[in-house]
């Protein structure tokens, strides 16, 4: 009978029977809702069972049985993935599934060239890409849901294995209006009384924050959004500045208006860019293949989708005598 049931329609059933909906699922796997039903309902009618009951407060419930049916599911995927490891080990294809976490600001910027780059190289390889805050990342390391994240380095347990492949230091972005686009550098003294409009994802709005404790003045949050873009287009507005470490190669807000960045004086962290993989977990000949070509293209000299880390502002006139690379 299995041979009637697709590794795709048990990886449906078992995304939506581990996120408790439909719609999560589909988030997850980027497969449309209907499809996942559609998948779901085939495995019920195939194997004459009930998989899930719908409560109208918690969502999908597993039954009995369908718990039992998740079980196997999952060994049989896990088998399934490992037969492309087996046939990449004996083999020079490199093939398979590649499932790659990307931190979300990063993602516009290293997706193309680095990611599906990867499976424009490899014409045999799946790459799907999940993206996510930093919280979100480290969770499905653990549970063996991505095999890779390109992410920072925050907040990291002794099971995560990261290695650094840039250095990013924070930076402040201002409207080319504000009173501080004029300066080659702002001090935490200056930015404090300022309105601030901060990048609310978990883990990275305490980095941000922290940099005003340590320099020991307040920040004057004012606005704050999980959309990098939703952040650069109020900061280009006018309604405050932000502090950011990433850097776009476009000086515009998504309406159109200017955006400068500046230096952060003193000695500020960096956020370190660079691979996250889980310890526990014996790295396939693919996932190595893949984290050789991010070492390839991402480094402190070199960032695809990046500006180099220079505040000289070539709309000025003349660069500012104190500017630094």
């Amino acid at each position: 009978m299995l041979n009637r049931l697709s590794l795709r329609q048990m990886e449906y059933f078992v995304a939506t029977a581990k996120l408790g909906s439909i719609a999560s699922a589909s988030a997850q796997v980027h497969i449309s809702s209907p499809s996942i039903s559609a998948a779901i309902a085939h495995i019920e009618a195939e194997l004459g069972v009930q998989l899930f009951v719908r409560h109208p407060s918690k969502g999908l419930a597993l039954t009995t049985v369908g718990t039992l049916v998740m079980q196997q599911c999952e060994d049989l995927l896990e088998r399934a993935s490992r037969l492309y490891d087996i046939a990449s080990d004996s083999s020079n294809a490199i093939q398979g599934v590649l499932r790659v976490g990307s931190f979300q600001p990063l993602t516009p910027m290293l997706a193309p060239e680095v990611i599906f780059g990867f499976a424009r190289a490899f014409s045999k390889v799946e790459v799907r890409l999940v993206e996510g805050d930093q919280q979100e990342l480290m969770n499905k390391l653990h549970a063996h849901e991505i095999d890779v994240a390109i992410t920072y380095d925050l907040q990291l347990t002794d099971e995560i294995t990261f290695e650094t492949l840039a250095h990013l230091p924070p930076h402040v972005l201002v409207s080319e209006l504000h009173p501080l686009a004029l300066q080659p550098a702002v001090t935490f003294e200056e930015l404090s009384p300022e309105p601030m409009v901060l990048l609310d994802l978990p883990i990275s709005r305490e980095y941000f924050l922290s940099l005003f404790a340590k320099a020991g003045v307040p920040a004057n949050v004012v606005a704050r959004s999980r959309s990098e873009e939703v952040v650069r287009s109020m900061v280009a507005n006018g309604i405050g500045y932000t502090l950011f470490n990433v850097r776009p190669k476009s000086n515009q807000s998504l309406d159109g208006k200017r955006l400068v960045r500046r230096r952060l004086a003193g000695e500020n962290r960096p956020m370190l860019l660079g691979l996250a993989t889980y310890s526990a977990m014996k790295r396939s000949r693919l996932v190595e293949v893949f984290m050789q070509r991010c070492r390839s293209y991402i480094s402190d000299q070199y960032i695809p989708g990046m500006s180099a880390a220079s505040f000289f502002d070539p709309h000025m006139v003349a660069p500012p005598p104190d500017s630094v690379a």
